[in-house]
């Protein structure tokens, strides 16, 4: 087998492992913060979600929904998209698989996981879940054009497809810090909170108004993989939004470089957690006006970017 496949499958393990070891620790500072920022409490210890993933994981998989078969699927599927993005994202070390793939691979794995979460929904078919399931499939109509207009400004600037081109800072490459890259950046940034499913977007699972949508069927192990993934998810995103927008530092040596990195990722998600604790959930009505408003201001940014701005 040639050197260099080999080098990219283990180099996609170590970013897999990296995503499943660091998912659940960002979680425990997640809670840890809410609970200090809005109860004045010292909140779970940072482990508890890993107890509780193991936890889930032992328990009976009692199956629940309209159809079994197909939520067992949607289950195994989102996990498996998630690691699979992971393996394109930097995560601290230079991503693995860049040269596997290119901007529209990795927009599909993205757009993906959420149709896994619709197909987990759907099957589970009780009227909570089918309730969430509607809202998650406008949340994608609406976010994930937003998404790929930010890959496809980058891929304009740098005149190319290639992961390791448009995830390095390519919202700049026009030179200082165009019009284009910053609009996208305040975008991205008043977006994120609704890529990730925190307050005030967490519209489609809700628990105090649809008892967490989608997944209210679920529980167990298929419960596990659901947290699981998402939390992964929350790495993602975060990595992607430091790759595009904040990249400085990577070029210094690994370990510096690799601490700096994972800095920059805590402090988005301490950021997120801050908005989380101290607003409101939108409404639906709400959520779909801000989304709006997002994609008009990202389809004006591509049209600066194409003209060198």
């Amino acid at each position: 087998m040639d050197r260099n496949v080999v080098g990219m499958i283990l180099g996609g393990l170590v970013n897999v492992a990296i995503a499943l070891l660091v998912a659940p620790l960002f979680q425990g500072i997640l809670r840890r913060v809410t609970a200090r920022l809005i109860q004045s409490r010292q909140g779970p210890p940072l482990m508890q979600p890993y107890f509780d993933i193991f936890k889930l994981l032992g328990k009976e998989d009692i199956e629940s929904g309209e159809t079994p078969g197909m939520q067992r699927f949607a289950t195994y599927l989102l996990l498996a998209t998630v690691l699979a993005a992971a393996c394109l994202v930097p995560l601290g070390l230079p991503a693995p698989m860049h040269g596997s793939g290119d901007v529209i691979l990795l927009v599909y794995l993205i757009t993906f996981s959420g149709i896994c979460t619709l197909l987990a929904g759907a099957a589970a078919g009780s009227t909570y879940s089918l309730v969430g399931t509607s809202r998650e499939m406008m949340m994608m109509i609406a976010l994930d054009p937003i998404f790929a207009v930010t890959l496809v400004i980058g891929a304009i600037n740098t005149g190319s497809l290639r992961l390791e081109s448009v995830l390095n800072g390519s919202l700049y490459r026009t030179g200082g810090f165009p019009a284009a890259g910053l609009i996208m950046l305040a975008v991205m940034l008043l977006a994120f909170q609704a890529y990730v499913g925190r307050v005030p977007f967490d519209i489609s699972e809700a628990e105090t108004e649809i008892m967490e949508g989608p997944l209210i069927e679920y529980s167990g192990p298929k419960l596990a993989m659901f947290k699981y993934a998402q939390a992964v998810k929350l790495i993602i995103y975060a990595a992607l939004f430091v790759a595009l927008f904040i990249p400085w530092g990577n070029a210094l040596p690994l370990p510096i470089a690799f601490v700096i990195f994972w800095v920059k990722v805590l402090a988005l998600v301490l950021l997120s957690t801050f908005l989380a604790a101290t607003h409101a959930r939108y409404r639906i009505d709400q959520a779909l006006k801000y989304y709006a408003t997002f994609l008009a201001v990202s389809l004006g940014a591509v049209v600066l970017a194409s003209f060198g701005h």
